[in-house]
């Protein structure tokens, strides 16, 4: 079994990236495809006049403010555009994929931040309102059905919070539960650099290969939404996955160099 997460990055080729997973279909591979939509979303919220604002947490990462207008434009681009055109570029290759988000069948499930304490300046600010959230669990009775009837389950954000809401969580945190509760051998993450670098952003610092217990000496390296994907990487392996690999998704057959020809941060 494997999970694929595919990042948001425009740079990222869904031609390509489809092309690789497809070929794995053919070749009896079972797999789910988890994908964001980040720099898309961003440029429709410029678009329809609301520009996206991000805020950085007491944990120092950085995220999406979702007031509920930002929670609109997520769904109508996660859920709509970049879930059914991933779809779209599968099925063209013969690939009968399934676009589903957190929401359907209960699918993720997490709990809202309905205030978060943000840092404005030197000052720590709360704000209400919010839809954002942590991924809880997942329930993958509905992916194993798709997967036992010959379908590849393409999914996406939003989640659904104990109180029935979309909220907005982390596709890599998605991606890592997913494989957990499928008991996935590998985890693999696509993203807009060539893996975990020592000096971002040169790429000849890629650092390929970490061994679970040294993670943290290598997660203050990681920049932006790098942290989040080296974090998802120490938690599946915690619990079962068997290897977890950050490649990147701009080449040519971008899973097959990560998984064959070792490009990329292999963790495990």
């Amino acid at each position: 079994m494997l999970i694929v997460k595919a990042g948001g990055g425009l740079s990222i080729s869904m031609d390509s990236v489809a092309d690789d997973l497809a070929g794995l279909v053919n070749q009896g591979e079972q797999l789910v495809f988890v994908h964001g939509a980040a720099e898309h979303t961003n440029a429709v919220s410029e678009a329809l006049g609301h520009p996206p604002e991000f805020v950085e947490g007491r944990n120092g990462l950085t995220s999406r403010r979702t007031d509920r207008r930002t929670l609109e434009i997520f769904l109508m681009v996660y859920c709509g555009q970049i879930n059914k055109m991933w779809v779209e570029a599968l099925q063209k290759r013969g690939v009968n994929a399934v676009g589903l988000s957190g929401l359907d069948g209960r699918l993720v499930r997490g709990t809202r931040k309905s205030r978060i304490r943000v840092r404005k300046g030197n000052r720590w600010v709360m704000i209400r309102d919010d839809w954002t959230g942590t991924v809880d669990h997942v329930d993958t009775r509905l992916v194993q059905l798709l997967l036992r009837e010959g379908f590849v389950p393409v999914l996406t954000p939003p989640a659904l919070s104990h109180d029935n809401e979309a909220i907005n969580v982390d596709g890599d945190r998605i991606a890592a539960h997913m494989a957990v509760s499928l008991q996935a051998d590998i985890l693999l993450y696509l993203s807009d650099v060539a893996g975990l670098l020592r000096s971002y952003p040169d790429e000849s610092t890629l650092i390929s290969s970490i061994k679970p217990n040294q993670i943290d000496q290598f997660i203050d390296l990681a920049e932006g939404r790098m942290k989040r994907k080296v974090m998802g990487a120490k938690d599946a392996l915690q619990q079962g996955v068997g290897e977890v690999v950050i490649a990147d998704g701009r080449v040519e057959d971008p899973v097959t160099k990560a998984l064959v020809e070792a490009h990329g941060t292999h963790i495990g």
